[in-house]
């Protein structure tokens, strides 16, 4: 069908060690799924239902790029997650069929305007702006699951200018792959080209014009960026 004008381009991100491309559909974040960054963030780390944000899929940066500073902030924050791929749709999905749902995982950056996310907290306004911005979804090549299995246990960390940032495990999420996957579906009906951010560990911190950033998840490709 004829359009007005050309379609943007899609956006899509390196599969490892396959020359196809994965398409992405949407992006969902969960809120506070680490115990102490709950706490570093002010709030009670108690297993109350996990909740969720979204960013446009043209948000996404993959690896070895540069990531331009957004504008409307002084506080820039950086948040290592592990980032989960959806090859399979589906609605209020059960937690024992989620992971058959998963094509793959890899590492991400859920960047974070925080001022604004802090004004909007207090005003109890949405958190778009202070999430949804250009470039804020820095993500890593997309390990196929059937490579690396369903990560329960894997050291999480973020080095910035060498220097760690963020260190943990994934073992520390409140809410498992698979209950995120079940609860989300719940809410949103689920398609192929999805990607989950499931939450940060403690130790978010401010990112500034020239700090190279390299993400790791262990069994998965890293994620390598600097800020311009």
């Amino acid at each position: 069908m004829a359009t007005v004008f050309p379609a943007c381009e899609p956006t899509t991100l390196a599969v490892v060690d396959c020359e196809c491309r994965f398409p992405v559909h949407r992006i969902y974040c969960v809120g506070r799924n680490y115990a102490d960054h709950a706490r570093e963030m002010g709030a009670d780390p108690s297993r109350e239902a996990p909740f969720f944000f979204t960013k446009p899929a043209d948000a996404v940066v993959g690896t070895n790029q540069t990531i331009n500073y957004p504008p409307k902030t002084m506080d820039l924050h950086h948040e290592v997650e592990m980032v989960v791929a959806i090859e399979r749709g589906g609605k209020n999905i059960s937690v024992e069929s989620a992971l058959t749902h998963v094509f793959g995982y890899a590492v991400g950056l859920d960047l974070t305007r925080r001022d604004l996310q802090t004004e909007a907290k207090a005003k109890a306004r949405p958190w778009c702006v202070a999430k949804a911005f250009d470039h804020s979804a820095l993500i890593g090549p997309i390990t196929e699951h059937h490579d690396c299995g369903h990560p329960g246990s894997a050291a999480i960390e973020l080095k910035v200018n060498g220097e760690p940032r963020q260190r943990g495990d994934i073992n520390q999420m409140i809410w498992s792959t698979a209950e995120i996957i079940s609860h989300l579906s719940s809410y949103f009906e689920l398609a192929p080209g999805d990607l989950i951010f499931t939450g940060t560990p403690a130790g978010v911190g401010a990112l500034q014009p020239g700090d190279k950033l390299h993400a790791t998840i262990e069994g998965l490709a890293p994620f390598d960026g600097t800020i311009v």
